[in-house]
């Protein structure tokens, strides 16, 4: 079983940025795919960006590419999400998530993830 603990959430401005933290605890992050979800009211948990164990395989949702960056700190044990030019259509509760059964390949759909965090609230202003 994983344990993730997400922070780094608030409010900010359009055209800002935020850099949320995933720390994860039970597995390292090289046996583990991690994927970011959000979630905003009244609409379905979507996918937004993920890594795979080795690091080397990024995927990012189309409305985010260009704009967030997943990296992760394999001494920390922590996963991050740079997110920039943020845009009110951001506005979300933020989810990290971790995969215990796939490698390099990161799957979009969040029934393939096990283990999910508490959430943080980003809000977006306009």
């Amino acid at each position: 079983q994983v344990q993730l603990v997400e922070s780094g959430g608030g409010l900010v401005q359009a055209g800002g940025s935020l850099r949320l933290s995933c720390a994860a605890s039970g597995r390292t992050l090289s046996s583990i795919v991690m994927g970011w979800f959000r979630q905003a009211p009244g609409k379905e948990r979507e996918f937004v960006a993920g890594i795979g164990r080795s690091g080397a395989y990024i995927y990012y949702a189309d409305s985010v590419k260009g704009r967030f960056i997943i990296s992760r700190d394999t001494a920390k044990n922590t996963v991050y999400l740079q997110m920039n030019s943020l845009k009110p259509e951001d506005t979300a509760v933020y989810y990290c998530a971790a995969d215990t059964h796939s490698y390099d390949v990161i799957p979009r759909l969040s029934s393939e993830y096990d283990s999910w965090g508490q959430g943080t609230q980003v809000t977006v202003s306009s």
